[in-house]
């Protein structure tokens, strides 16, 4: 198979490896630079996880919801954090957490993750602008399983999507199952 053609998430778990293997990140092995590719991943990452909570946001939650996010920020064990949280009202009155994507540099990993709410742990391998754009369906998979596993921990009545009449999801072009 081409380089080319190998698919992203495959790409990602093979860095991820052979950075398991070599001791590095990015090609760095002090915790110093690894910090630095991990927080311009961030930048790179933040429209595209952007993106997938603005999807989420107009097609399931009919735009009832507010999208938040952090800068990298540093976190109790001596790592790094940045997030990006959309919340809405049926979420919140459910009393379950909000859909999180999370890059996530925990003070003891050798390298960074990707995680949600419920989900965890996707190898964090962005250095471009081609890499983060290749994340696109890690994100969305990772917001739909949290999505999924918050709906199991409340009711399928916090997704507007579905518990909106029909009325409104006509006017959303949502279909409703029959």
């Amino acid at each position: 198979m081409p380089e080319s053609a190998v698919p992203a998430y495959i790409t990602s778990l093979i860095r991820h490896f052979e950075d398991l293997r070599d001791g590095t990140h990015g090609g760095s092995a002090s915790r110093k630079d690894k910090e630095a590719h991990f927080k311009k991943a961030v930048r790179l990452l933040a429209p595209i996880a952007r993106q997938v909570l603005t999807e989420m946001n107009t097609t399931l939650l009919l735009d009832t919801g507010q999208l938040t996010e952090t800068e990298p920020r540093r976190i109790e064990d001596g790592g790094l954090n940045a997030s990006w949280a959309l919340t809405w009202p049926e979420q919140r009155a459910a009393g379950v957490e909000p859909i999180v994507l999370q890059a996530y540099f925990g003070g003891g990993f050798h390298h960074p993750h990707l995680r949600g709410t419920t989900v965890h742990d996707w190898p964090l391998n962005v250095f471009s602008e081609e890499d983060a754009s290749a994340q696109l369906s890690i994100l969305r998979a990772i917001a739909s399983s949290d999505l999924h596993n918050l709906v199991y921990r409340a009711d399928y009545r916090i997704v507007p999507a579905v518990s909106a009449s029909s009325e409104t999801q006509d006017a959303n072009g949502i279909k409703a199952p029959k």
